[in-house]
């Protein structure tokens, strides 16, 4: 008896009411798909039950020969490069590379999980920078290969990851920032429900406490990591009646709305104010001043990630692997001493971040 006809592509573009190209390119990752396309595409996916069977592409080794990767946001310049170097290591290796994009929202994270793991894929790997979730303790019991890329410590005991020294790079700068002699030290945080921006923000608190600062709640203004929020949270600290000589930012987005609120206001980098950053993406270095940062290894995790990937589908029962790359201060043009500061401090021992 021959048994009920799997459903195909073109059966879910049916069920979803929309052309073949776009349920392709909805299960490809593509960016530019209007929400309520995609919406139904995914729907009558899970509705369907539909998986794709990539299997005869590699039938001796029964490989799809196909990676998943799920992103929270591609307008980010630190993801642009985590994911360059992901893509370029994939064709290294012969795998091609099928993202998905959450927008920042966190539950659709577990639908792409789903999608992607019903047989589309040899692995995953997911550039998300929330905390840990129940479906990765259900990956971890499957054996299904997966990694973790982050900017945070904070994850379960089980998950392969590869990650930074994110707490001590924004450490590091408060401390420079310091030593310069500034001491009304402005922060503008990232999302706060990012593990990353609390541990940031952690960091600027414990340099304050350190060198014997105050902590003015003032001076900290809630950001999200990109630029209109970064732009807002300027205008708001250089409006206080004892603005900030500096201005830290959580990333380097945010540091660039920093530059274009002080020009609007006749304000020179760094003459007037000083401006850090963090990721080091490429822009930063071309700015007019060149941004100080500190800088993530963007190009290094993607490469990380897909070896240790590539290793964890060689086997999976091996035991979960942590990475941890470090960060770099990078010191460029656009902080020095403020015009009228106390003397910088020279501590006899300079204490440590973490």
């Amino acid at each position: 008896m021959i048994g009920p006809r799997p459903v195909t592509i073109k059966d879910v573009a049916r069920e979803a009411g929309v052309s073949y190209s776009t349920v392709s390119r909805v299960l490809n990752g593509y960016p530019h798909i209007h929400p309520d396309k995609r919406r139904r595409v995914l729907e009558a996916v899970d509705r369907l039950g539909y998986s794709v069977n990539l299997q005869a592409r590699s039938l001796a080794g029964g490989h799809s020969q196909v990676i998943g990767l799920i992103v929270h946001d591609l307008g980010n310049p630190y993801t642009a490069q985590v994911v360059q170097s992901i893509d370029e290591a994939l064709a290294r290796a012969e795998y091609e590379l099928v993202l998905h994009t959450t927008h920042g929202h966190h539950h659709k994270e577990a639908v792409y999980v789903d999608i992607l793991t019903r047989g589309m894929v040899d692995g995953l790997m997911m550039l998300i920078p929330l905390g840990p979730t129940p479906y990765l303790q259900q990956l971890h019991e499957r054996r299904f290969p997966y990694v973790i890329i982050c900017d945070h410590q904070q994850y379960d005991d089980f998950s392969p990851t590869v990650s930074t020294t994110s707490r001590q790079g924004a450490y590091d700068v408060m401390r420079y920032l310091i030593a310069l002699g500034h001491r009304r030290i402005g922060f503008i945080t990232g999302r706060p429900d990012f593990i990353s921006a609390a541990e940031r923000l952690e960091a600027y608190k414990a340099a304050l406490a350190a060198y014997g600062l105050p902590l003015d709640p003032a001076l900290i203004y809630t950001g999200d990591y990109q630029y209109r929020a970064a732009y807002t949270a300027t205008n708001a600290l250089l409006d206080l009646p004892q603005p900030p000589t500096a201005i830290f930012a959580a990333n380097d987005l945010s540091a660039f709305a920093v530059y274009d609120v002080a020009r609007s206001r006749g304000l020179r980098v760094p003459d007037d104010l000083s401006v850090a950053g963090f990721d080091d993406v490429p822009q930063s270095a071309y700015m007019h001043p060149a941004l100080t940062t500190v800088r993530q290894p963007l190009l290094a995790m993607g490469e990380a990630a897909t070896r240790l990937l590539m290793d964890t589908i060689a086997d999976p029962s091996r035991p979960a692997e942590r990475i941890v790359l470090p960060t770099e201060l990078i010191i460029r043009e656009s902080c020095q001493p403020p015009a009228h500061s106390e003397r910088p401090f020279k501590p006899s021992a300079q204490p440590k971040g973490e």
